[in-house]
């Protein structure tokens, strides 16, 4: 079987596709006010933290993290406002909550996170093995060429250091101790698809699915394939 040349590119995607991303950002700013997606309930009470995207905050959100609650699960944002990039003192926040409803459920905590916000559930997984029951990426360039998206410009401008020099240790794209699931699409217009699919070893499972990169927590579709891999992944 001949190679996907999407899974074998080097680039970014192309201007058209990043260009069609605008066309989400509707469901973005009015995922607030819009109703969960409903599905019979499976969180039994299990802790959730969902992290947004770079230029993102909880709002974007709000949509995923609003079904997930009704699906039965105890959920978290992240909680510091716009998500502009890897800060030491937001990770070490963000690592704390993390400690503080593990400790409050009992359990250890499911991350989810889109784009920029699955490098740090990665990262934090990492450091927080025993809190961390799984990690759940959402088109984030945990893989390959930091430069291979078309927001690593817009990343340097709000950060003082470059996207090859995060200030943390620890490498984005090793795999945590525990399972972990990349979820990429090819109609990706921000994060080249082969950065957010990774390497077979740099997950346990790797999920394809048919949206846009501000589609990935935002549209309808998009939430109940999420709460559909949970479903597979936690039952």
């Amino acid at each position: 079987m001949a190679a996907d040349p999407v899974l074998h590119g080097s680039g970014a995607p192309p201007r058209w596709r990043w260009a069609l991303e605008f066309l989400a950002l509707p469901k973005i700013h009015a995922a607030p006010l819009r109703p969960p997606v409903v599905v019979p309930p499976f969180g039994r009470g299990r802790p959730v933290i969902v992290i947004p995207g770079m230029m993102s905050s909880d709002r974007a959100t709000a949509l995923l993290r609003r079904s997930l609650a009704r699906a039965g699960f105890v959920v978290e944002g992240w909680g510091q406002g716009m998500n502009t990039g890897a800060r030491p003192v937001q990770i070490a926040q963000l690592e704390q909550r993390i400690a503080d409803l593990a400790a409050r459920t009992g359990e250890p905590v499911v991350l989810i996170g889109w784009s920029l916000g699955g490098l740090f559930a990665r990262v934090l997984a990492q450091r927080n093995p025993d809190a961390c029951r799984l990690v759940l990426t959402l088109g984030s360039p945990f893989s390959g060429d930091r430069r291979a998206n078309n927001a690593w410009r817009i990343y340097e401008a709000f950060n003082n250091h470059s996207v090859d020099a995060p200030p943390f240790a620890e490498d984005p794209g090793a795999k945590p101790p525990m399972r972990t699931i990349a979820v990429w699409s090819r109609r990706d217009g921000i994060v080249a698809p082969h950065c957010a699919a990774g390497e077979a070893s740099q997950s346990d499972r790797v999920i394809e699915v048919p949206f846009k990169h501000f589609e990935l927590a935002s549209a309808r579709g998009a939430v109940k394939a999420m709460l559909g891999i949970l479903r597979e992944e936690l039952e």
